[in-house]
């Protein structure tokens, strides 16, 4: 999960023929992290980012035995938000603010590291003392320049809270942002789009409008005019207006975008307009300078080597 992100891609991305609207299809790359799968879509040598989106992990589906399940050691980030969405299953999740959270599929986790935070992801007894499934999706935000250094804070969105749009046919989430007539009241520092849609075989659904935009395809299949969208990967979208999108199948969509924030730096667990802060970041957390997870600060993973 996020402890791993440290890899700038090198997955097949290109510029599908027979279509002036999208500008690059990426095809996911699967990572094995100890008996869980992570597809990681971005970031890419071709594209880092779309809008304020750094980072976009679908993990899963996993299946994990009685015993087993998600076991992350407390670890820290700095300068960005994460943002966590399941599908299946639940992750327990703790951090140095104090937050003891419980996502469950459709609520959103929105953690803000601004100057520093530290946080572990975990499983409860209840959860793991069965067989289990884990799916969903993990996504990291730069925060703009002027709020990369904001206290650190955590939010917690119930499923019922995130609203929702029924688009000609098609049932719609607005996770972020705001799109189809509906705004979300996740707090986003920059212009964002986050929207999940379901459309059965042969339903269309236009691309909401963002400075950046693109569609990942999480289950199913989709096509835009002649070019098609295979499931597990993500298309770049152009600036065109009014670009339609079709499922070949059903299928489950996310689109996200937002604002272009500039270059970013990106290492290990950090993000940053400058790379002299992931330096001291990286510093800060070799001599365990950072805030201690709250109930959870026995143990920790050691920065890379």
């Amino acid at each position: 999960m996020s402890t791993q992100r440290k890899e700038v891609f090198d997955q097949e991305c290109e510029k599908p023929d027979g279509c002036q609207n999208i500008d690059l299809l990426i095809e996911t790359r699967q990572k094995d992290l100890g008996g869980f799968k992570v597809r990681r879509v971005l970031p890419t040598i071709k594209r880092r980012m779309v809008g304020p989106w750094i980072f976009f992990d679908h993990m899963g589906p996993a299946e994990f035995p009685a015993g087993e399940g998600i076991n992350v050691r407390p670890h820290p980030h700095i300068n960005l938000a994460t943002v966590t969405y399941l599908f299946e299953g639940e992750i327990l999740h703790r951090d140095s603010v104090g937050s003891y959270q419980t996502i469950r599929p459709g609520d959103v986790n929105l953690m803000v590291a601004g100057k520093g935070i530290t946080h572990s992801e975990r499983e409860r007894p209840e959860v793991t003392e069965k067989p289990h499934r884990l799916h969903g999706l993990q996504l990291w935000l730069a925060l703009p320049e002027a709020d990369e250094e904001v206290e650190p804070a955590f939010y917690h969105y119930p499923d019922a809270e995130i609203p929702r749009v029924d688009v000609d046919g098609v049932p719609v989430r607005v996770i972020m942002g705001s799109a189809y007539g509906k705004s979300s009241p996740v707090k986003v520092y920059a212009d964002t789009l986050y929207v999940e849609a379901h459309l059965k075989a042969g339903q269309s659904i236009v691309v909401p409008d963002a400075e950046e935009r693109a569609v990942y395809v999480a289950e199913g299949e989709v096509s835009v005019k002649d070019a098609s969208i295979h499931e597990y990967s993500m298309a770049v979208f152009t600036d065109e207006k009014g670009i339609e999108l079709t499922a070949k199948r059903d299928s489950r969509i996310a689109f996200v975008g937002g604002e272009n924030l500039g270059h970013r730096y990106i290492e290990w667990n950090f993000v940053s307009t400058r790379r002299e802060r992931i330096e001291q970041a990286k510093a800060d957390w070799k001599a365990q300078n950072f805030p201690k997870v709250v109930g959870d600060d026995d143990e920790f993973i050691p920065l890379p080597e």
